[in-house]
């Protein structure tokens, strides 16, 4: 279902952000923080204070202490409730049952903030059916509130959920205007899996900001390339984690649920999609 369904999401008061509820009911923000190479708890702080509650962390990132600290603070000093803020965290190296157990109980110790989100399998490793089965489990106990997976292609994904007991309720991926996923969307749609994108501006490569279609769109709607760039993921209900250092770039990306790319603009956005990777990373 797409994003623009009335029924799809709905805008939290006083807050400029809109939730997708995702196949166990969790609502969880379109639009969140990405905070692969940050450490700085100030930074999320700041982050925080632009309005993000969605801070995607990962156990290789080596900052789930400083993102959990950053929320800590933010709850003591700013008045906001743990459950306003979604917290994701990944598995981030190929593991079996019972060490992926111990993986769980480090990364909620070492973010300190009573639960998980959202715990993902970073990638699609040779033990990532055994890895799911200790994360069903931490979700039974109420200690992760959502599953899901990272970077697992449409086979992969298909073939991976035949022996999931609680289907993945997202699937991040490499998601952008160069590589839009649409067949992965297609197939996921059934089972609930919402598309998650990371890097969706992909670092800047491939031209991405300069590219003509994008910034003549941008300039119709007194946007920036960045801002048209989301609305098209957000407007389809893939959630985007978009990484900022900078004040400016983090009101900037944040700022895109006061407008709507028309139809034609869609499709026009839809026209460059080049159908693969933009990177080399062999998944």
């Amino acid at each position: 279902m797409a994003a623009d369904s009335k029924d799809f999401f709905t805008n939290t008061q006083g807050a400029n952000m809109q939730y997708v509820t995702l196949n166990n009911g969790l609502k969880m923000p379109l639009l969140g923080f990405g905070t692969y190479d940050i450490k700085s708890i100030d930074t999320f702080l700041a982050a925080v204070d632009c309005g993000y509650r969605l801070f995607d962390s990962a156990q290789m990132y080596g900052n789930q202490k400083e993102v959990g600290a950053a929320i800590r603070e933010a709850i003591h000093s700013r008045g906001i409730k743990r459950e306003e803020f979604f917290i994701t965290t990944k598995l981030s190296s190929d593991m079996d049952f019972e060490s992926a157990k111990k993986s769980i109980e480090s990364s909620l110790k070492a973010l300190d903030i009573g639960y998980i989100d959202l715990l993902l399998i970073h990638a699609p490793y040779a033990q990532a059916k055994e890895m799911y089965k200790a994360m069903e489990l931490a979700y039974k106990e109420g200690i992760i509130k959502a599953l899901g997976i990272s970077s697992f292609t449409q086979k992969v994904y298909l073939e991976f959920i035949k022996t999931c007991e609680i289907m993945p309720a997202i699937n991040q991926c490499e998601t952008h205007i160069y590589y839009q996923q649409r067949a992965l969307l297609e197939a996921m749609k059934p089972y609930g899996t919402i598309l998650e994108s990371w890097s969706p501006f992909i670092a800047g490569k491939s031209g991405f900001f300069s590219n003509p279609t994008l910034t003549q769109i941008a300039s119709a709607y007194n946007k920036s390339v960045a801002q048209i760039a989301l609305r098209f993921l957000v407007q389809q209900g893939i959630i985007a984690i978009p990484k900022a250092s900078k004040l400016k770039h983090m009101q900037e990306n944040i700022n895109v649920f006061d407008f709507s790319l028309s139809a034609a603009d869609m499709e026009s956005i839809r026209a460059l999609d080049k159908n693969k990777t933009q990177f080399s990373w062999g998944y």
